[in-house]
């Protein structure tokens, strides 16, 4: 695997950086969610990686890339959202191997808060109902029989929220959790302290918006004081610049365009990360950097999988 990663990703100008981004890592497996990242899946991982590439810090990939020095099979790793799981779990095992990661967290979730997408999800994950009823709502009503009929229910109801004014997505995910009638958790995201955590053992803080609004969503004043906000929250908390950004859901043209990366840049941030298939290359935008990570369980067609995005052209919004 390493000769075909240094054929397709020399170093220096030719070079081209991939990074990888991440969410949660569960101490075990999720029933609900059994593909999703877990220690033993995290650790095999990470062992992969270290073998076949070169990993660096996404600011000193940021500096190499923009001045054509990268090593030869440069890859970066990322992490969004701010789970509480990237400092209980992700963050050993990161420090075991001897790797580095930047972390993008959006801050309004901060010591107690939760996203509205896991609102959804710890909804129906709890629900004790076989059907959940959510016709007064507009939306529908779901079985709940099983573990596979949960999971449909909940990309169902992700699909349908996503992309309303975050307002009214917040509103509605609320009035889900209302209906399934059980406590919700709001141990999910990390405290300001973990935050500290990862910056003083070396990792990359970046920001990711306050409330992760898909911009959008909405208007551009509001973006950028939401891409503002976080940042500055950040800044207190470690008391250090945040000059790296990701876009939430990131999606080149769908969740976020060019007015956004100009406002990234008028903010004063060095690069930012999108969610777009690709690696990196000498003269692309520093402002709308591609993340991709398989989702492949076995090495062979993970690595596969990563060989083949070092040729994809990555979209951009800005283009």
């Amino acid at each position: 695997m390493r000769a075909l990663l240094r054929l397709l990703a020399p170093g220096g100008r030719r070079a081209k950086l991939t990074t990888l981004i991440f969410h949660r890592v569960h101490a075990r497996p999720d029933p609900l969610f059994p593909n999703e990242m877990h220690v033993a899946a995290f650790r095999e991982r990470l062992r992969w990686i270290g073998a076949w590439f070169n990993v660096l810090p996404l600011d000193a990939a940021v500096t190499a890339l923009a001045r054509g020095t990268l090593p030869e099979r440069a890859l970066a790793i990322t992490f969004d959202d701010g789970y509480a799981d990237n400092v209980e779990v992700a963050l050993p095992i990161l420090r075991q191997c001897g790797l580095s990661a930047t972390f993008f967290i959006a801050t309004a979730f901060l010591d107690g808060g939760r996203m509205w997408n896991d609102t959804v999800i710890e909804a129906v994950r709890s629900a004790s109902s076989s059907t959940l009823d959510l016709a007064p709502l507009g939306l529908g009503s779901y079985p709940l029989d099983s573990m596979q009929a949960r999971r449909a229910a909940i990309a169902s109801l992700l699909g349908k929220l996503k992309y309303l004014h975050p307002d009214a997505r917040d509103e509605r995910a609320l009035a889900i959790a209302s209906i399934a009638g059980h406590a919700l958790p709001d141990d999910l995201m990390m405290t300001s302290a973990q935050v500290r955590t990862l910056a003083a053992s070396g990792m990359g803080i970046g920001a990711h918006t306050a409330t992760h609004p898909i911009l959008t969503s909405v208007d551009a004043s509001r973006a950028r004081h939401d891409i503002a906000d976080g940042r500055d929250a950040l800044q207190a908390i470690v008391r250090a610049p945040v000059r790296l950004f990701a876009y939430p859901n990131g999606k080149p043209g769908a969740d976020y365009a060019g007015e956004h990366v100009s406002i990234v840049r008028e903010l004063g941030f060095a690069a930012a990360v999108s969610t777009s298939r690709g690696a990196a290359r000498s003269g692309d935008s520093l402002f709308e950097l591609p993340r991709f990570t398989p989702w492949e369980a076995d090495a062979a067609r993970w690595g596969y999988r990563l060989a083949q995005n070092l040729l994809i052209r990555p979209s951009e919004a800005a283009a």
